[in-house]
């Protein structure tokens, strides 16, 4: 039998490992409580599902255009331009099966055999083998967490080479909940002019942000918005993670590169579903926010048990819907300590490290992804936890 592709055998197996290890983890005879995967515990709100259904019932189930719906993409355009503040028209948006594929495109629009592609840890596993995928390679640079794994120009600066092609910015940033300040970007944004380097910014968590945090989109720096693959998705805010709904903006240069990586894919994105994205975006704000109100109030009450935990110090995350806390304290490394909590507790949490070295000592806990009892139970039990260690 010959063997497979190379893009397959020689390329990370860690990306999508941990989600369908997750997705599959259930045992009818254990209460497990999962806490590791970034799935939000809403539904889809009500209005969002009826523009979709009556979309269905419009006969909207054809062919359509392959950016997006013109209308859809006027109303991205829109947010984009007054909520992110990059302005676009509507030619400038390209709607994607998620921000996975529009990461998936700007990868292979962008890299070559032989480029680096900069990503800071702790890092988002998933965009590995899609770098890899593309014939590049992978570098971290290991962000500091006794400096709140703030960004490090200095750091990043260091691991640029000649092959350096792009730097990937998650912000905010999961694992750790961080919201990069307009500062630590402009830091960035210098490398990348000075270097002549491609930012690929996935912002899928820009609406989730807590206590008056700023989000700052990377493309509205000066000279950045042309050399910036912006990309979001519907996924966490609007508790759409099924729906596979996503979009991106980049500079006239790069744009038409990555219509054709998506039209090749898939042609385009499921028409009706974009009537239920327009509907995201047109109706009523206070559904957005109220969501994110639940959001912030489970992680209070989350960090908040977590602190008193012996061993155990965690930070307030300033966005997304999770919690980093640090457990180097108790001398037990990040996957020994999930591995306990499932066997003896049975709760479900992610392990530091499986975001790079550099979360080593931490877990990655999901607020968002449990109802406000069900996460009283999961901290009562992880207390009873950490009190026998």
């Amino acid at each position: 039998m010959r063997k497979l592709a190379r893009r397959i055998t020689d390329t990370s197996k860690k990306d999508f490992g941990m989600f369908a290890k997750a997705v599959g983890l259930t045992d009818p005879n254990r209460d497990l409580i999962h806490l590791e995967l970034g799935r939000p515990y809403q539904t889809t709100p009500a209005h969002i599902v009826e523009a979709t259904v009556d979309a269905l019932r419009a006969g909207e189930v054809h062919y359509s255009d392959l950016a997006g719906l013109p209308d859809f993409r006027a109303a991205l355009a829109n947010k984009l331009t007054t909520y992110n503040r990059i302005p676009v028209g509507a030619d400038d948006v390209l709607v994607t099966n998620g921000l996975t594929q529009a990461s998936y495109a700007a990868f292979m629009a962008l890299i070559d055999d032989g480029d680096e592609v900069i990503l800071l840890e702790p890092l988002y596993p998933q965009h590995i083998g899609k770098i890899e995928m593309a014939g590049g390679t992978a570098v971290s640079v290991r962000l500091d967490p006794a400096q709140g794994y703030a960004l490090d120009a200095a750091r990043i600066e260091a691991a640029i080479t000649p092959a350096t092609k792009a730097i990937v910015i998650v912000n905010p940033c999961n694992p750790t909940g961080r919201v990069y300040t307009r500062a630590e970007l402009e830091g960035v944004a210098d490398l990348a002019r000075r270097h002549d380097l491609y930012v690929i910014a996935d912002e899928v968590y820009d609406h989730i942000v807590f206590d008056g945090a700023e989000h700052v989109s990377i493309a509205t720096l000066p000279g950045m918005q042309e050399r910036t693959v912006s990309m979001f998705a519907f996924t966490k805010a609007y508790a759409m993670d099924g729906w596979r709904l996503g979009y991106l903006t980049a500079g006239p240069d790069v744009l038409p590169a990555l219509a054709k990586i998506v039209a090749t894919e898939i042609t385009h994105v499921n028409t009706f579903i974009q009537y239920g994205g327009q509907a995201a975006l047109q109706g009523p704000e206070q559904v957005l926010l109220d969501m994110v109100e639940e959001d912030c109030e489970k992680r209070d009450f989350v960090v908040e048990r977590l602190n008193q935990m012996p061993g155990v110090i965690c930070p307030l995350p300033q966005g997304t819907i999770y919690a980093f806390p640090d457990i180097r304290a108790t001398g037990l490394r990040s996957q020994d300590m999930a591995d306990r909590l499932l066997a003896e507790v049975d709760v479900v949490v992610e392990s530091g490290a499986f975001y790079g070295p550099a979360g080593e000592g931490h877990l990655r806990v999901c607020f968002g992804s449990e109802s406000m009892e069900r996460l009283e139970q999961a901290m009562t039990r992880m207390q009873r936890f950490f009190n026998a260690i």
